[in-house]
């Protein structure tokens, strides 16, 4: 898989996912006594907690897939960024700190965000770190 194909297929799962939070029926009700912002907040699938601002990020971060897609530098930056970020979020939902597995009230980052948000983070390191970009420009030969 090239890089491009890589930012394309998380551009539409963010996409998708950001727009899932938004489904009546697919988050089940939810509270978490550092929530500030509640609006929205509930466990995406029974799972993953989310609320209105989280539902927002994916939407973000998925148009800047879909729009990264369209060059290598754009795919490989975006997956540079990809992996950064969903690390620090990680990390984040790990510390018991309060306030942190939150962003202070904002959006949550805890429960099974964290191991999710450790594989996005891994599956960007390969694509961003790892892979060559001349790897990700070369077409597969044809048969």
């Amino acid at each position: 898989m090239t890089t491009k194909r890589f930012a394309l297929i998380y551009g539409i799962v963010f996409v998708i996912i950001g727009l899932a939070g938004f489904v009546p029926g697919l988050a089940i009700g939810h509270s978490h006594p550092d929530m500030e912002m509640t609006t929205g907040l509930g466990l995406l699938f029974g799972l993953f907690p989310v609320n209105i601002l989280h539902n927002l990020v994916h939407l973000v971060f998925g148009v800047w897939g879909l729009a990264a897609a369209k060059s290598v530098v754009g795919a490989v930056t975006y997956a540079k960024a990809v992996a950064v970020i969903y690390a620090i979020l990680a990390i984040l939902g790990l510390m018991p700190v309060p306030g942190l597995q939150t962003t202070f009230g904002l959006i949550p980052l805890y429960g099974h965000d964290i191991w999710l948000h450790i594989l996005l983070a891994a599956g960007a390191a390969y694509f961003g770190f790892v892979r060559s970009p001349a790897d990700s420009s070369r077409a597969v030969p044809s048969r």
